[in-house]
């Protein structure tokens, strides 16, 4: 996997200051296919709202920011969210595709969340950018292996920039994605670890 040198220096963020995150940020997203992790709470899905505002040069009230590195904008930018953009509600992701919209009626969340990256992803433009909050909701373990075969032929094939919020080892741990922890920062939401993992509840 090829990849250039690109840059997100966030100067102000609302969101981060209030967790707060030291200013100015400097997230590194030269790596083809990156993965944002941390614990519950951390900012994963706010940053990777704020690279895709970056990457589509948007401006939001109170961010701050500037990409350096980036040659040139990508074909098509797209945020999806798998909690939010279930395909049953929102059919404008299946637009032109008669076969899926009627294949998704009938599927389960799984296989629908499957045939996204089977079919979906693949029709975008050469060079598209995509980002992903929770891509593994829904799919099992050996469904989000081949999550992560399809995710590297994008990048491979169709030059595709892709980056995710994601708690999934499988797609943490592999070898061929660059993972950003952002439980190394200071954040006073995140959750301590003294709750108790093990044994009886914690509830009262």
């Amino acid at each position: 996997m090829l990849s250039s040198p690109m840059y997100l220096k966030i100067l102000a963020h609302p969101v981060f200051a209030n967790l707060n995150f030291h200013m100015p940020m400097m997230v590194d997203l030269s790596h083809p296919l990156v993965m944002l992790t941390g614990e519950n709470g951390c900012g994963k899905s706010t940053l990777l709202h704020a690279i895709y505002y970056a990457l589509r040069g948007d401006r939001k009230d109170g961010y701050i920011y500037k990409l350096e590195g980036a040659k040139s904008k990508s074909e098509k930018v797209m945020l999806f969210d798998a909690e939010q953009h279930n395909p049953r509600a929102h059919p404008e992701l299946l637009e032109g595709q008669p076969e899926m919209q009627e294949f998704v009626q009938m599927a389960s969340h799984g296989q629908v969340m499957l045939s996204l990256f089977s079919q979906t992803f693949p029709s975008f433009p050469e060079g598209s950018a995509l980002l992903l909050d929770e891509p593994e909701m829904a799919l099992s373990v050996s469904n989000q292996r081949r999550v992560l075969k399809m995710l590297m032929e994008l990048v491979d094939r169709k030059n595709f920039r892709i980056i995710a919020a994601t708690h999934s080892p499988v797609l943490i741990e592999a070898k061929e994605t660059y993972v950003i922890d952002l439980d190394r920062h200071i954040n006073r939401h995140v959750v301590p670890g003294d709750l108790g993992v093990e044994g009886r509840s914690t509830l009262q």
